[in-house]
This record gives structure tokens, sequence and C-alpha cells, in this order.
């Protein structure tokens, strides 16, 4: 079977009603979200197709946004879409050397 981003309509209107819902990020409109989704499905669907012998997986990941195709029994992989939460407010810890 030929996998196409399309196949996973489901998962990916999901994610975008999720984070249109609850997610709230100062670099990503909705609308960039969703060309988001479709880029790293058809990245993440490389993935899988190319995979070496004895991996399960096809990841594709960006600052936002995680796609993990899984081997299944089905016919279709296990599709899993994570957000990559974090904080911009989020402090950078400065490490100091000690002088000798």
């Amino acid at each position: 079977m030929d996998l196409i981003p399309e196949l996973f309509q489901t998962e990916m209107s999901n994610a975008l009603k999720a984070y249109e819902k609850y997610i709230i990020c100062l670099e990503k409109a909705p609308e960039e979200c969703e060309a988001s989704l479709v880029s790293l499905m058809k990245k993440a669907i490389h993935a899988y197709n190319t995979r070496p012998a004895g991996y399960r997986h096809g990841i594709a990941l960006d600052k936002h946004l995680s796609i993990i195709l899984s081997q299944s029994d089905a016919d279709l992989p296990l599709c899993g879409i994570y957000f990559n939460l974090h904080s911009p407010y989020k402090k950078k810890t400065i490490v100091k050397k000690d002088k000798d």
C-alpha cells in the first residue's frame, strides 16, 4: 500500500483541533501548524518507507511537533502526533567556569 498524508487525515484533523483549543504557540499560527503537519507527515512516511531492517518506526519532527509512524499488524501503521511543549519564557541558565 502506498502511504500518503491523506490516509492520516483523521489523526491530523484531531491534532489541529487540539492545537487550536489547548496549545498556545507564539511562533506558529494554526494555519502554519496545518502546513507543518502535512510536511512532517510526508517526512515521517518517507522515514517509515526507507527504515532499515529491524526498525519499526518512521519519525519526523520540528521544534513544535513530532510525528511517529509505527509498524502494526493492520494495513496502516499506527500514527502518533505529539506537541513538543516548552516555554519561550524559560530563562537559560548560564554556567560559570571556575577560575583556577
